[in-house]
């Protein structure tokens, strides 16, 4: 069996590939895998904020377009990278099962403490919502490019902070580096964050990839998905949903800021009910944003 994987071309993407890449080979003896990487639009202009040039979907334009013309099988994300409505041609086949999905603090290399002078590096409009209740009177920057070029702007003196999401962290065996790890109750993480989404062609067999598949990370990840689309969520606004499955149950806890809003709420269900739970909390938010307009 012969199988071509696509990915992005960072080193982060990559490692995420090659996670794919070594459950396959141990669970397949004879597989012969060919990984092309390559650079999207979202990796190239990085001197903008993604709500500027597009969203989320140009981190698998590229991608997209490798898979259609059939220069490869399948894609590998990260699934917070990917926009909560994809190309019904190209579906999610595989949910890794997922790793901590909480957000870490990096500080400069031999600190202990933020520089209120300088600014803490993010550009996550959700994550900088969240953050100004923890750390009142800081300034944030947004910061874009690969986990290592941040860090190296982050150590060179430009950022006194980086937020940063603690799979990526983990992956590229930079642990060390974390200073404080967020619970979901200081910063709710963002859908999708710490899952790794294989994507691949309607209609073609992927049977052979659902060994790869966690069931509560596909429920957990779904959950959330719809939320996001609900309420109509993408980079230009802070919206996120974080969902847990646990005694047979998912609870989703959901959030969404802007100028007049600031809404934090969660709903509990039968894990059955994954998308309707999803959909029913992003309607009572939607009720709130009305009611505040």
């Amino acid at each position: 069996m012969k199988i071509k994987i696509g990915s992005r071309e960072s080193k982060l993407a990559v490692e995420q590939s090659n996670i794919v890449i070594r459950q396959l080979k141990k669970h397949y003896k004879n597989i012969d895998i060919e990984l092309l990487t390559m650079k999207t639009t979202g990796d190239i202009i990085l001197n903008k904020t993604l709500d500027k040039i597009g969203g989320k979907g140009l981190f698998i334009k590229e991608l997209d377009s490798a898979l259609i013309e059939n220069k490869t099988d399948i894609s590998i994300h990260s699934l917070k990278d990917m926009p909560v409505d994809i190309d019904e041609n190209l579906p999610i086949i595989a949910y890794l099962k997922r790793e901590n999905p909480l957000d870490v603090l990096i500080l400069p290399k031999n600190h202990n403490n933020i520089d209120i002078k300088k600014p803490i590096g993010t550009s996550s409009k959700r994550r900088s919502f969240q953050l100004e209740k923890i750390y009142k009177g800081y300034m944030f920057k947004p910061i874009r490019g690969n986990i290592q070029t941040r860090l190296e702007k982050l150590d060179s003196g430009e950022y006194s902070a980086l937020v940063l999401a603690y799979a990526g962290i983990k992956r590229l065996n930079l642990e060390d580096r974390i200073f404080k790890v967020f619970n979901s109750d200081e910063i709710l993480p963002a859908c999708g964050q710490g899952i790794i989404a294989i994507q691949g062609k309607k209609g073609q067999d992927y049977s052979f990839l659902e060994f790869l598949n966690d069931k509560n990370t596909e429920y957990e990840a779904k959950c959330e998905r719809a939320f996001v689309r609900e309420l109509n969520g993408g980079c230009s606004l802070p919206i996120c949903a974080f969902a847990t499955i646990k005694n047979n149950e998912i609870l989703l806890k959901g959030f969404y800021a802007d100028d007049s809003n600031y809404i934090l709420k969660e709903k509990i269900g039968k894990i059955e009910d994954y998308e309707k739970i999803g959909i029913d909390l992003a309607k009572e938010f939607k009720v709130i944003i009305n009611e505040n307009r």
